[in-house]
């Protein structure tokens, strides 16, 4: 007895339905790809609100001295002790205010601009208070990770500027 040969079919592997792993990364992905930057900029509203809410009660911020040390290195003796920690406190709290709602964004985020500029200055006004002996100090440490918020704001901004997230396509992964 011979045996007939039998051609099996498949569907080619577009046509196959996606695994369920499959699935659940792609639907993530798209959730991410959605949400992901409206998260980014609430937390980053929280986190610059929290600053500035502390501020305001003398002695709770721990970067209090440094504020008025650094607005009256850049204000030229101007603006100094309690109207620099809150004037600080002032703009913080509209910066975060604007992040956490999404009114007034742009505007926000150009004021924004401004302060992480000054958050990130005591490290070249005060490089050898910060980095004695060449390591940093605890006060530098917590201005370094400070580099954390701009790449934040500059997701966030690119966003309000118009940038969007493109979902790939999986066949060129």
């Amino acid at each position: 007895m011979t045996a007939t040969p039998t051609l099996e079919r498949t569907a080619p592997a577009a046509a196959r339905p996606p695994d369920p792993v499959q699935r659940a990364i792609a639907r993530t992905a798209q959730v991410l790809a959605a949400h992901s930057v409206d998260w980014l900029r609430i937390s980053l509203g929280l986190v610059i609100l929290g600053f500035g809410a502390l501020k305001y009660f003398p002695g709770a911020s721990p970067a209090e001295d440094l504020v008025m040390r650094t607005t009256d290195v850049l204000t030229l003796g101007i603006v100094n002790g309690t109207a620099a920690t809150v004037g600080t406190a002032i703009l913080e709290t509209f910066i975060g205010l604007t992040l956490l709602t999404g009114i007034g964004l742009r505007i926000g985020l150009v004021a924004m601009a401004g302060w992480l500029v000054g958050i990130m200055t005591p490290v070249v006004l005060f490089t050898g208070d910060m980095f004695p002996g060449g390591l940093p100090t605890l006060e530098a440490q917590y201005v370094l990770k400070d580099v954390i918020l701009v790449a934040a704001a500059a997701v966030v901004a690119a966003r309000a500027l118009g940038a969007r997230y493109v979902m790939a396509d999986p066949e060129v992964r």
